[in-house]
């Protein structure tokens, strides 16, 4: 993985949660099962393992559950931003996944009383009207970079490069979930995770609203249902797969 060089943001992630965070994670897995988004049988990942589960954004495919998602979003980060010192002054988006998740995040951080500008690429250059690759706010200052996961820092690596290229400085990174599992290198597993790299060699303060761990605990049911996200799910099945994704982990796993 070749180093862009960068301002460095604050070199942390949410490996020890509060326990708001906590109550927060197991609220998103619980509703990233029951939206069919958090799926488990045998899947091949990039890297050409054979994973027990597989999150699908692409999935939070209706207003509702990208309204709900964008509520997770928010609430994450101004939990980080109270707890662990997050700082941004306006969100981006990479084409073309982060696309609707910075703009329905953006309007969601509003409503919380957090009013962000909000920005965006094209993956092509528009040669008339405005021209040029991005779309919405002027980027600059400390920009927040909004996906869905971090599988090789690849588009992590592009968007700190349009952000710089602007002029702003790249600081911060959301997603969805951390798988926590190791990088792969000319096809070989290395001794870090994506999200490690992101936050080690690229500089990104990088939040998740939860972890392979939160998706451990809950299937374990070793962590109570948080207030409002419902009954639990009455699936005996999702304590079979306890096992099958705890293996995946002591083989792939890091913290």
């Amino acid at each position: 993985m070749s180093t862009p060089t960068v301002t460095p943001g604050q070199k942390q992630n949410n490996n020890s949660q509060t326990a708001e965070g906590q109550d927060l994670a197991q609220e998103f897995v619980q509703f990233a099962i029951e939206s069919g988004v958090l799926r488990f049988g045998e899947f091949k990942t990039k890297a050409g393992r054979m994973s027990p589960y597989f999150f699908n954004a692409g999935l939070f495919d209706d207003g509702a559950k990208l309204g709900r998602l964008a509520q997770f979003y928010a609430r994450g980060l101004l939990l980080e931003e109270k707890s662990r010192g997050l700082q941004f002054d306006m969100i981006f988006g990479p084409a073309y996944k982060g696309i609707p998740l910075a703009a329905a995040v953006a309007v969601e951080l509003a409503r919380l009383g957090r009013n962000v500008p909000f920005a965006y690429n094209r993956k092509e250059a528009k040669d008339h009207g405005e021209g040029g690759t991005l779309v919405g706010a002027p980027v600059k200052g400390r920009v927040l970079i909004i996906d869905d996961v971090i599988s090789a820092g690849t588009a992590t690596r592009e968007s700190i490069a349009i952000i710089q290229a602007a002029g702003a400085v790249p600081h911060a990174v959301a997603i969805a979930l951390d798988r926590q599992e190791k990088a792969t290198e000319n096809g070989q597993d290395v001794n870090y995770s994506a999200v490690q790299y992101v936050t080690n060699q690229l500089g990104l303060h990088v939040f998740a609203i939860a972890r392979l761990t939160d998706l451990l605990q809950y299937l374990a049911g070793v962590h109570p249902t948080p207030p409002g996200a419902g009954e639990p799910m009455a699936d005996d099945s999702l304590q079979t797969h306890y096992q099958r994704v705890l293996a995946y982990r002591q083989r792939y796993g890091i913290d």
